[in-house]
C-alpha cells in the first residue's frame, strides 16, 4: 500500500474489528450493516479486519464496502495473533474522515494512540466475555486494560444501550467521554414461510452462534421438563465456524434423544425469515449478552421474546415490553416465561411488532451513526446522549 497519509482523506469512515463477513457473529453483523448501509448512502467506507480464514483476499470490494485483511498467524481461544493489523488500520485510519473501532479488541490502544488527528469513535459492544481457564483472568486484564485506553483516547464511544453502559466495567471511562445510546441495527425479515412447524403444539426458537455464553442447555432442560408431546423445541445457527469452542457437545448432550427438539444448523437470508415464521415464542437464554439483535429481529417479525434478565441483553424486551424476562441458568424461570406469552393476542404482537421495527431498524441506526461520524469529522462539540426509551416498562412485561 502506498503511503497512508494523504492530504485529500478517501474514506469517510473506516471500521476496524477483528472478524468481518464471511464471519457472522452480533459485532460483525453490526459492522457489517453498519459499512454497507453507509456505501449504499453514497459514504465512502473501509472496512480492516484479520483474514481469520486463509481463503479469503487480502483486499475485496463488498457491498461497495472496501475491506482489507491483515494475515494471520495463529488462533488462540476466540482471539486472533495477527500483527500486520494494527499498523494496517493506522495506515487506512489515516486516509479516512473517522475511525470506528469496534471493541473489545485486544489491539484497540495500539491502534487508537497511532492514528494522529483522525477522530476515533469507538463502539464497546459488551465487556469481554470468555470460558474460564488457568490463563483467563490474564486474557481478560489485558483486554479490558487496552479498551479502558482506547475509550479515554476516543472523540466518542457508542454503546448499544444505557443499561449496558451502567453496568459495564468500563463505565467509570465511558462517562468521562461524549457517548451515545445508538441500538444495533436489525433486519425486518419479513414474507417468511413456516416451513420448519411440525406439529399444532407450541414452536419455541433459539437462533444464534452454538457457544457457551449463549446457555443453550439451559433452555434445553427448561424444554425436556415442562413441555407438551406435541410442543417443539428450534435450535438455528453455526456450531462450526465460530471463534473459541463450539458448545454444539453439550448442546446435543443435553437434548439427547427428544425428537421434539430440532438442530437446524446455520441460517441466512431467507431461511431467518422461514424461521421466525415458524416458532411462537423466541428464547435467548444468555449468560452474557450485549444486545441480542435475534431476539429483536424476532420482535420485529411479530414474535415475544424470553430472555436472560442481564444488563443490555435485557434491553430489547425492556424497551418495547415485548416479552419477559427469566434469571440466567433458571430452566424453570425460563419456561415460566414461555408459558406467559404462549397466549399473546394476535393483535398485541402486531403493535409490539411495528414499536420494535420502528425502534431497532436499520435505517435509524445509520442515521445516528452518520450524524456521529459527520460532527465528529467536523470537530462539532460532542455530548451525552443516554436515549433512553420512552415508555419502557421497567420489569420487561409484555402489555
Amino acid at each position: 500500500m502506498n503511503d497512508a497519509r494523504t492530504e485529500d482523506p478517501r474514506y469517510d469512515v473506516c471500521i476496524a474489528l477483528n472478524y468481518y463477513a464471511p464471519y457472522v457473529s452480533g459485532l460483525t453483523e453490526v459492522a457489517r450493516v453498519l459499512a454497507e448501509g453507509l456505501a449504499a448512502r453514497g459514504r465512502s467506507v473501509a472496512v480492516v479486519t484479520s483474514r481469520h480464514d486463509r481463503s479469503l483476499p487480502r483486499r475485496e470490494r463488498i457491498a461497495g464496502v472496501e475491506v482489507f485483511r491483515a494475515p494471520v498467524l495463529a488462533q488462540v481461544g476466540r482471539g486472533v495473533v495477527a500483527p500486520g493489523f494494527p499498523r494496517l488500520v493506522a495506515q487506512v485510519a489515516r486516509r479516512s474522515r473517522v475511525l470506528n473501532l469496534h471493541l473489545p479488541m485486544l489491539e484497540a490502544a495500539w491502534i487508537a494512540a497511532r492514528c494522529g488527528n483522525v477522530p476515533v469513535v469507538s463502539t464497546y459492544h459488551i465487556d469481554v466475555w470468555v470460558p474460564r481457564t488457568l490463563t483467563t483472568p490474564l486474557q481478560v486484564a489485558a483486554v479490558n486494560r487496552s479498551a479502558r485506553r482506547a475509550l479515554a483516547r476516543s472523540t466518542a464511544v457508542v454503546v448499544n444501550s444505557e443499561d449496558q453502559a451502567r453496568y459495564s466495567s468500563q463505565w467509570p471511562v465511558i462517562r468521562g467521554r461524549p457517548w451515545q445510546a445508538i441500538s444495533a441495527p436489525c433486519v425486518h425479515r419479513e414474507d417468511g414461510r413456516p416451513v420448519h412447524r411440525s406439529s399444532d403444539g407450541l414452536h419455541v426458537g433459539f437462533l444464534g452462534r452454538i457457544v457457551e455464553d449463549k446457555g443453550i442447555p439451559y433452555l434445553v432442560r427448561a424444554f425436556r421438563r415442562h413441555a407438551a408431546p406435541q410442543d417443539r423445541l428450534l435450535i438455528g445457527g453455526d456450531h462450526q465456524d465460530v471463534r473459541g469452542r463450539s458448545a454444539v457437545a453439550e448442546v446435543r448432550a443435553a437434548i439427547g434423544d427428544d425428537q421434539r427438539i430440532t438442530l437446524l444448523g446455520f441460517l441466512k437470508g431467507r431461511q431467518i425469515a422461514d424461521f421466525y415464521a415458524s416458532i411462537d415464542v423466541f428464547a435467548l437464554p444468555s449468560v452474557a449478552e450485549s444486545f441480542g439483535i435475534v431476539q429483536a429481529e424476532a420482535m420485529m417479525a411479530g414474535v415475544p421474546c424470553v430472555t436472560s434478565d442481564l444488563p443490555g441483553g435485557r434491553y430489547p424486551v425492556v424497551a418495547t415490553g415485548f416479552g419477559r424476562l427469566a434469571p440466567p441458568r433458571d430452566p424453570d424461570a425460563i419456561w415460566r416465561a414461555v408459558e406467559e406469552l404462549r397466549d399473546l393476542p394476535a393483535e398485541q404482537r402486531a403493535v409490539h411488532a411495528k414499536e420494535a421495527r420502528d425502534r431497532f431498524g436499520v435505517a435509524a441506526c445509520l442515521d445516528a451513526y452518520q450524524e456521529l461520524f459527520d460532527r465528529a469529522a467536523s470537530g462539532v462539540p460532542l455530548g451525552h446522549r443516554p436515549a433512553s426509551p420512552p415508555g419502557s416498562r421497567p420489569n420487561g412485561e409484555a402489555a
